[in-house]
């Protein structure tokens, strides 16, 4: 099979298209057969050489990919047959061809949804739900500062948290991505780069702040965010775009907030951890992703590329020109 490889660490005109051994389906997992894969900061990080997957993973780029069922490895107890069409969550794999899945990760691609609508969904809205749910307890009510909210997990969060009862407000570079995270239900938005969102959402709340927020900042925005946290508010760090290095007095200031910092990560979660975030993903959101209804669910794709034009759209990634997911079309 064809798959994205690079042999060492760094840009992404390092990437290129290798043919690889077919993965075979072990005790529990399905063979998929790869229709359209996506990217993440992740990738970016492991091409890099920053982020390598967990133990026993594939080497092979990419989180979440949208396909068929292909094969079916021992044990399968009858759920799942050859052909459904799934999308699913990795731990590393989906830049290719095919890849082998724990059915657990597996989730049914709603009836009327495209390939690539598909392939934007599993680790971005996983990601979100379980920042919201699992981690950050959000409440009917309840305020969530959203940074980059013109991403993938960013555009998520917004919707999830409309439909939570929860009012979203984000942080952007452009106006644009402020405009987009609007139309999807932010309510307030500010743009980074030239405005102190600490003051700005201060001002939208009443003076009262942020009960969530979502952070893949980290060291960059530290001051601002606890600026603008409410008393026992919950800052959620998930990633480290603007580095993990702070320099300041953070606990004396998180004390007299009675704030919980919290950090996640999704890909090196146990499977039982992964099992049960995609069943309540599957019960509680899936269903929303049906259009018509009034909470209706949509994946935001900003671009769709070749597999082999991959280095492209690793330097869109890179230079923040995306909203949305930027998606990869497979050669099947």
């Amino acid at each position: 099979m064809l798959a994205a490889f690079f042999d060492t660490p760094g840009g992404p005109e390092n990437l290129y298209i290798k043919e690889v051994p077919r993965p075979v389906p072990k005790e529990g997992e399905v063979l998929v057969k790869v229709h359209a894969s996506a990217l993440n900061r992740a990738d970016l990080l492991q091409r890099r050489g920053r982020y390598p997957p967990p133990p026993g993973a594939s080497q092979i780029l990419g989180l979440e990919a949208a396909g068929t069922v292909a094969a079916l490895g021992p044990g399968i107890d009858g759920h799942w047959k050859i052909g459904d069409r799934v999308m699913a969550l990795l731990a590393g794999g989906g830049n290719a061809q095919y890849v082998a899945v724990p059915t657990y990760q597996l989730i049914p691609i709603p009836q009327s949804m495209s390939y690539t609508d598909a392939a934007a969904i599993p680790e971005a809205w996983l990601t979100a739900f379980q920042l919201l749910h699992l981690v950050g307890k959000v409440q009917k009510g309840e305020t969530v500062l959203i940074h980059a909210g013109a991403s993938g997990v960013g555009t998520a969060a917004i919707q999830l948290c409309r439909l939570a009862g929860a009012v979203p407000m984000v942080t952007a570079g452009s106006a644009d991505k402020i405009e987009i995270a609007k139309k999807l239900g932010a309510a307030a938005g500010f743009n980074y780069k030239d405005e102190d969102f600490g003051k700005k959402c201060l001002e939208a709340t009443n003076n009262v702040g942020a009960d969530i927020i979502l952070d893949c900042v980290g060291a960059t925005h530290w001051e601002k965010n606890l600026e603008c946290l409410n008393t026992d508010g919950r800052w959620v760090v998930y990633g480290l775009m603007g580095s993990g290095e702070i320099s300041g007095d953070l606990l004396t200031k998180l004390l007299r907030k009675t704030g919980s910092l919290l950090g996640s990560l999704l890909r090196s979660r146990s499977g039982k951890y992964k099992a049960e975030l995609v069943k309540a993903f599957t019960e509680q959101a899936l269903p929303h992703f049906a259009p018509g209804g009034p909470n209706h669910l949509r994946p935001i794709v900003d671009s769709v590329y070749p597999l082999q034009k991959i280095a492209d759209a690793h330097q869109r990634m890179e230079d923040n020109k995306n909203t949305g997911k930027i998606v990869l079309e497979i050669p099947v």
